[in-house]
């Protein structure tokens, strides 16, 4: 058993997971970083890739890893199944007391987890980040923040940063709720639903830096118009009007 640095008693074990696609670049850093983190403050821990039907070299590049890092386990869809669609694998694999998520294309620094640690208490179901500055262009901040006043509005979530991944889960509190969305709201559709269940928040700032790989499928119109569109479906399925129905199980 190795000797903990900053462990916090509240955390038993931790499932840490990753969505992967085309991260070939960025994954084996990101793998590496929670795990120097984990290390340090908890004893039982497992980590999760789920590579969503890459077509890159992220396959081999996880191959390799597998081969040196005991703790990671690679869940692979043959097909990309969407972002929300690996976040649903994720979570179904994850198998310790918390879990933690962030993306696979190092947008995050996954060793900020111990800040999502350090907060964790008895009174805490989610631990839910919120960027420090944002580490993109003008235009996408913009789009940003005004996809992040919509869904607040829409939907009443109680966090600041609905669209930051990084994020610090009880599995108790994921067990009382199911998820649908295969698209990036399933962001959305988690807070909410995680708030309907009764789940408490805490709220912890990290840092958001520059893609250093690839390019976002988001900030394009037609991605824009497209999750516009889902927002608006996901409303009428979850939230009731105020005639009194119910949202759809």
């Amino acid at each position: 058993m190795t000797t903990l640095d900053r462990a916090n008693p509240e955390i038993g074990s931790i499932s840490a997971f990753f969505p992967c696609y085309n991260d070939a670049m960025s994954i084996e850093n990101m793998v590496d970083d929670v795990r120097s983190s984990l290390v340090r403050v908890v004893n039982d821990f497992e980590i999760i890739v789920v590579n969503d039907g890459s077509r890159d070299d992220s396959r081999e590049v996880l191959r390799r890893l597998r081969e040196r890092v005991p703790e990671l386990r690679v869940i692979e869809h043959e097909t990309n199944r969407g972002y929300g669609g690996a976040l649903i694998s994720g979570f179904a694999n994850s198998t310790k007391q918390w879990i933690f998520y962030t993306d696979g294309d190092a947008q995050y620094d996954a060793t900020e987890i111990l800040r999502c640690t350090a907060v964790a208490t008895a009174d805490t179901d989610v631990v839910q980040g919120f960027k420090i500055g944002r580490g993109d262009p003008f235009h996408r901040r913009v789009i940003g923040r005004a996809y992040h006043h919509l869904v607040k509005a829409l939907f009443g979530l109680p966090v600041r940063d609905t669209d930051c991944d990084f994020r610090l889960i009880r599995r108790s509190a994921m067990d009382r709720v199911t998820l649908q969305s295969t698209s990036g709201v399933i962001c959305v559709e988690m807070m909410y639903s995680l708030k309907k269940a009764g789940a408490r928040f805490a709220e912890v700032g990290v840092s958001h830096h520059h893609r250093p790989h690839g390019k976002s499928q988001f900030f394009r119109l037609p991605a824009i118009a497209r999750s516009a569109v889902q927002l608006v479906t996901l409303w009428f399925r979850l939230v009731p009007t105020r005639r009194g129905r119910r949202p759809a199980e």
